[in-house]
């Protein structure tokens, strides 16, 4: 329990302090015992810098599915130094590369294995190209390692497997991206990462919502250098068009992209159709027909 929402059953203070001696927080007005045997899961050992914060920590990384063991074995840096930052030459260095060769071969033991190394690297690389924040990457590897658990990969391009297992992540995280988005950083086409989602969805019963296209809004609004306003303004006009079924069979980029183009109308950002349009990689035909559609149906008056 937390210290700041804990009050004192006998006086009702809300002051308290720890008692690191003896494992206890105490109130600091009538000296009831709030909590005891409190269990310091902190280091036993006191550091004032970062150099021997660094030094005395016996613990290393976290736990961590885009590596193939989760990264629970040891690695031999690259660098031929030693513990103080010397150079290592002569013998030493070539006992240190035999080492760092067999560590490598070691961590590899079987061809599960390969197949998890090769794809979680291109998982990686895909996800830096398309600036996805960690928790993606995280999610898609899960995924991945589910498909590989459940011999969905036999038989299946690996890059198809990684691209959908992504794509199926973008979605889960509540961040889209569409297919094309996909196949320009993936080695495989659009139709075969959508072969390949469709193949895991029903492998792993993925029950993923249809994309919103109020989830795009903000991603093409940045895109477009609108404001805070005209973004919450295409917001609200996808939610009414929502609620009315208008958008019910149509693409949710193109909605979107019509939608952010109506507000910063609205609100004197004019934007062209073609930058609107190319932002949300989309036709201009596509943003001029959902944005016909839009005015018409919602009774938005647009200034000329």
């Amino acid at each position: 329990m937390l210290a700041d929402k804990l009050v004192c059953p006998v006086c009702g203070s809300t002051e308290f302090f720890y008692d690191r001696s003896r494992g206890e927080l105490v109130c600091r007005v009538c000296g009831y015992v709030i909590e005891d045997n409190i269990i310091d899961d902190g280091p036993e050992w006191r550091a004032f810098d970062p150099d021997q914060r660094a030094k005395r920590a016996r613990t290393g990384a976290p736990m961590t599915l885009m590596i193939h063991d989760k990264g629970l074995s040891t690695d031999i840096d690259w660098r031929d130094r030693d513990i103080h930052g010397n150079q290592i030459t002569g013998m030493y260095r070539t006992k240190i590369r035999r080492l760092r060769m067999w560590q490598r071969r070691m961590r590899i033991n079987d061809a599960a294995e390969r197949n998890l190394a090769f794809a979680l690297s291109e998982l990686d690389r895909m996800a830096a190209q398309m600036r996805l924040p960690k928790r993606v990457k995280e999610a898609a590897a899960a995924l991945y390692r589910k498909a590989v658990m459940k011999k969905l990969i036999r038989g299946r391009s690996i890059e198809g497997m990684v691209s959908a297992a992504l794509y199926a992540a973008c979605r889960m995280e509540g961040i889209p991206r569409t297919l094309d988005e996909i196949a320009r950083v993936s080695k495989v086409s659009k139709k075969e990462i959508g072969r390949s989602y469709r193949f895991m969805a029903r492998g792993l019963n993925l029950n993923l919502r249809p994309t919103s296209p109020v989830d795009y809004v903000d991603r093409f609004g940045d895109a477009l250098n609108v404001s805070a306003k005209s973004k919450k303004l295409a917001k609200d006009i996808l939610h009414e068009a929502i609620g009315k079924g208008i958008t019910s069979g149509k693409g949710p980029t193109g909605l979107a992209a019509a939608a952010l183009y109506i507000a910063s109308l609205l609100n004197g950002e004019r934007k062209t159709q073609r930058e609107v349009a190319e932002v949300a990689n989309v036709t201009e035909v596509t943003v001029r027909n959902r944005y016909k559609e839009l005015v018409d149906k919602l009774n938005i008056k647009v200034p000329i």
